[in-house]
């Protein structure tokens, strides 16, 4: 039960994202895409991303960490190659902007829908 809240509600991170930026920038086709599209970047990163980032391990501590925040930008751009037109990143940089957004709104979803802690 709890991964289909978690995939619910990084679809409507996704969604919202979209939404908030311009439509020349980053596009979903409806709420339904922007749930696929979520667990699309999410299988993606857990195999491709995992993956580089493995290979790329010395130059991300180098880096503080930036190697990952491309990865997962590559992944949204992968994202987008695979869905077509139904969710579209325009270029690397409106898939970071939109990697930003998302996270941020991942991050507010998650304190107000949250887990409950159990004692």
């Amino acid at each position: 039960m709890r991964f289909i809240i978690d995939v619910l509600l990084t679809g409507l991170a996704v969604f919202l994202g979209a939404y908030i930026l311009p439509s020349s920038a980053v596009s979903v086709a409806g709420f339904g895409w922007a749930v696929l599209a979520g667990l699309i970047i999410a299988v993606v990163n857990a195999t491709i991303g995992t993956l580089l980032r493995f290979f790329t391990l010395p130059l991300n501590i180098l880096t503080l960490g930036l190697i990952s925040f491309i990865i997962t930008v590559l992944m949204v751009q992968l994202t987008s190659y695979f869905m077509g037109s139904k969710f579209e990143v325009a270029n690397f940089w409106w898939a970071a902007v939109f990697a930003i957004i998302v996270a941020l709104i991942q991050m507010l979803l998650g304190r107000i829908f949250g887990a409950k802690k159990r004692d």
